[in-house]
């Protein structure tokens, strides 16, 4: 698969989710780096934040794979906030969950998820989800061009 640049942030509590989705995208040969994070607090740390602990600016993600429920901060929460800020505004966000609930779905879509993806419990479907999600958002996907404002 074509490398984009930029690295996929994945919003993710569970750690048997986070390392079935590591290794669903290592075998369906998506290259980018993927960043952790672990709850809403720290994603938005990570995505608003100027700087990283080091002090080095943070460049955006190609990509946020955000999870619904997080400890904290949920994952609604996360994307209002990513959509009310304008440097994150058009940032694709993939919420990446569990839940089937007809309210998230439409809840997620109100406040500008580019996407609903439902995880797998098989590692074969998952394995598919995390390819076509590559191959989708990191190479097809033409996202707008970032302004310095932006």
């Amino acid at each position: 698969m074509t490398k984009r640049t930029g690295v996929i942030l994945l919003v993710e509590d569970n750690e048997d989710d986070v390392k079935l989705a590591l290794r669903a995208f290592k075998k369906s040969n998506v290259a980018n780096e993927i960043v952790l994070v672990r709850d809403g607090v720290e994603a938005l740390e990570c995505l608003l934040g100027p700087n990283d602990r080091f002090g080095t600016p943070r460049p955006k993600p190609a990509v946020v794979l955000l999870d619904l429920k997080l400890p904290g901060m949920d994952g609604l929460e996360v994307l209002r906030r990513l959509r009310a800020d304008e440097r994150t505004r058009l940032l694709p966000v993939i919420i990446l969950t569990s839940s089937a609930h007809e309210q998230d779905i439409v809840r997620s879509y109100s406040l500008g998820a580019n996407s609903y993806v439902r995880k797998p419990v098989d590692f074969a479907q998952f394995v598919e989800a995390a390819r076509q999600l590559g191959l989708y958002w990191l190479v097809l996907n033409e996202p707008p061009r970032m302004t310095k404002k932006a």
